[in-house]
């Protein structure tokens, strides 16, 4: 049975990541993608509520929003595999965390395209992130997957990342982004910071496959 080598720690950072059983497609719609972060948001929160299904039906549970397990940096869903930026907050958070929102988009899929088994390649990956420098270089990582994968020409124009959060002043989604922001003057230098490597990332992307068995 496998086990994880790397504990998480409260208070660090960690890069979590996982795609499709034999790398399948995982989000076949836009419904999919809006499940998915609903459900890592949802999960994020440690207090008595029912599963999401339940509470997107009725609304009338009292959500504490300050009773987080983990805090989400920032993310990207791709079509076959997600990556996830988060810190640990409470002890044993990010397992629980994984454990149940993965569970909960899975019951989902699996009865939406009426499947039984695992959507999951296994146990989810786990980075420790080490340093400042390695924290913002992964954020930028994470929000260029998108266009080094060649689905879109634009970030602006890729929806299901936190990337636009990153350049708006508005919480489109209640991210920790002030955790990497902090690094940056304003939004617009974070956006030049990502910008800056996304050529560099295409031509990576188009030979790395003949090197390493990646996603």
């Amino acid at each position: 049975m496998p086990y994880r080598t790397i504990p998480f720690v409260d208070g660090e950072y960690y890069h979590l990541f996982n795609r499709g059983l034999q790398k399948q497609i995982i989000f076949n719609d836009q419904r999919d993608y809006k499940r998915f972060i609903q459900a890592f948001f949802y999960y994020q929160i440690q207090n008595p509520k029912p599963k999401l299904s339940l509470y997107k039906q009725s609304k009338i549970f009292p959500m504490d929003t300050t009773k987080k397990i983990v805090d989400i940096l920032c993310f990207c869903l791709m079509p076959n595999h997600f990556h996830l930026l988060v810190k640990q907050i409470k002890d044993g958070g990010i397992s629980e965390f994984m454990r149940r929102f993965t569970h909960s988009y899975t019951k989902y899929h699996n009865l939406k395209h009426n499947h039984q088994g695992p959507v999951f390649q296994g146990m989810f990956k786990a980075v420790r992130v080490e340093t400042d420098e390695q924290l913002i270089h992964l954020s930028r990582y994470i929000h260029l997957n998108p266009l080094v994968s060649f689905l879109v020409k634009n970030l602006d124009f890729y929806t299901w990342s936190s990337y636009h959060s990153f350049l708006n002043s508005n919480n489109i989604y209640p991210l920790a982004k002030e955790e990497i922001l902090k690094f940056f003057a304003k939004p617009e230098d974070y956006k030049q910071f990502v910008m800056d490597q996304a050529e560099y990332g295409k031509t990576l992307e188009q030979i790395k496959h003949l090197i390493i068995d990646y996603e």
